[in-house]
């Protein structure tokens, strides 16, 4: 199946620097919310404490929950609506373990008091202390820095190394967008986030593999021609497979965005911003970052 026609020339190389505009204003937003909100939103997984999943015979609302939990010594609990029916919900309470025995069974005695006995029901308690949070953050966020040091030998080693050095700068520009896009719209970072930014990394290192070996296979066809043609011309031959991998891969994470619940819905808004932002930046990011090499390059041997 092929969208684009054989011959199609549009000129990607020549739009760069409005795609260095936009990807630097993006990146911008991201940073200012990150500093506005003192960082990222980190979820129970990361920043430790208790999470309670509650659910109730009607529906209700959260100021109503937290209305009822004012009693409690919880300090100041976030309840998040969870599911679709208004009668599920998330209580996090950022207090540490030890100060917070049998609390399944203190919120569910106080929450009867509202609601009576019998209409709430208890699914889930999770509890991680803040020294574990703080293990599991650091091992997040390793596991991100060798998952690009080993992109970066792979690429050096199966292409060059500026080919690795323009795959590595769309890939943080990937994961740091992301990572904006979460802070900009106040959604919690915790263990799925860290898969999903890993899996972005992954997906968007392919799209760029794709499009370098065609330059590669280029250089060799049209040794005589501009580099900015060769990676320019690259880029549109591959455009149709790109298209339609970024396309029917969006579709199910549309789907799963959707209707996949409040489970994975962090993890489907991580993978959408992703999918996109990664296509883009195989695109605008990566080929253009060879091109400006190689004018530095010559500019040096000159």
């Amino acid at each position: 199946m092929q969208l684009i026609k054989p011959n199609t020339n549009i000129d990607f190389v020549g739009k760069r620097k409005l795609a260095f505009f936009v990807s630097i204003a993006l990146i911008l937003i991201g940073i200012v919310s990150l500093i506005v909100k003192g960082g990222p939103n980190y979820g129970i997984d990361f920043a430790g404490g208790t999470l309670v999943q509650v659910k109730f015979t009607e529906p209700t609302d959260a100021a109503t929950i937290k209305g009822a939990l004012k009693d409690l010594d919880l300090g100041n609990p976030v309840v998040q609506s969870f599911g679709e029916d208004q009668n599920e919900f998330l209580i996090r309470v950022e207090r540490t373990t030890g100060e917070l025995q049998g609390l399944s069974a203190q919120i569910q005695s106080t929450l009867e008091k509202t609601f009576k006995k019998g209409q709430v029901d208890i699914r889930r308690v999770e509890m991680v202390g803040p020294q574990v949070g703080k293990d599991l953050r650091s091992k997040g966020l390793k596991a991100i820095f060798y998952a690009m040091l080993g992109i970066l030998v792979y690429v050096s080693w199966r292409f060059e190394f500026r080919f690795a050095v323009g795959a590595i700068v769309a890939l943080m520009h990937d994961v740091i967008i992301t990572l904006g896009a979460f802070s900009v719209f106040n959604k919690e970072i915790d263990l799925p986030i860290i898969a999903a930014f890993l899996a972005i990394i992954g997906y968007s290192l392919n799209d760029t593999i794709i499009v370098y070996d065609r330059i590669r296979e280029n250089l060799g066809k049209h040794n005589k021609e501009d580099f900015s043609f060769i990676v320019n011309r690259s880029v549109n031959e591959t455009l149709s497979r790109t298209l339609l991998t970024s396309g029917t891969t969006l579709l199910v994470i549309l789907a799963l965005f959707i209707l996949g619940g409040g489970v994975i819905h962090n993890f489907a808004f991580a993978m959408l911003v992703g999918v996109v932002i990664g296509t883009y930046s195989s695109i605008f990011v990566a080929s253009p970052i060879l091109i400006l090499w190689q004018k530095k390059s010559k500019v040096r041997t000159s």
